[in-house]
């Protein structure tokens, strides 16, 4: 964590290279977030001020998240990269009020990263993930894995379509 929080006096003299890690079992993760895998997120860049009460990150998040297909639900490991922007300002300044800029608590001591991160990571990481382009998924009936094998049961149909298929043209 210590990587991810730095002195705002000394900010304010001179630029910090960001070079940390934010651990999956940090307590700033939510129950509900997409979380990373046990590695956690890494963030690269460098911090340094941007006038009176105001700091800029600019660099790259990296990591993997651990999720289910979203068609068989069998475990994916997704690698996540992107590129990073942060503005924060200190409560009061007309800037920290916009919401595209991350607010530091008046009185604050030190600026900590991993909330801005926690919150990039999340817009990162992908929702939904599939094992591969192709997945079969799951029968709807029994529960079998297509990918891994065939199943015995008549493909699904929906009576409220039946309407449209006597209508399709002879022959399609």
């Amino acid at each position: 964590m210590a990587m991810l929080c730095f002195d705002i006096r000394g900010l304010e003299v001179r630029a910090e290279s960001v070079d940390g890690t934010l651990d999956a079992a940090d307590p700033v993760w939510e129950a509900d977030d997409v979380r990373p895998a046990a590695d956690g997120v890494r963030l690269q860049g460098r911090l340094s001020a941007a006038g009176h009460g105001r700091f800029y990150f600019t660099g790259e998040l990296s990591g993997t998240t651990v999720t289910e297909c979203r068609r068989c639900l069998v475990e994916v490991e997704v690698p996540v990269t992107e590129a990073v922007t942060l503005l924060f300002a200190e409560s009061g300044l007309d800037e920290a009020e916009e919401d595209d800029v991350v607010p530091i608590p008046p009185g604050a001591r030190e600026l900590d990263l991993r909330p801005a991160l926690r919150e990039e990571w999340l817009l990162a990481a992908p929702a939904f993930a599939l094992c591969r382009e192709d997945c079969q998924g799951l029968c709807p009936a029994c529960g079998i894995d297509r990918n891994t094998g065939a199943c015995s049961c008549a493909p699904a149909t929906d009576a409220r379509w039946a309407g449209l298929r006597d209508v399709r043209a002879p022959g399609s």
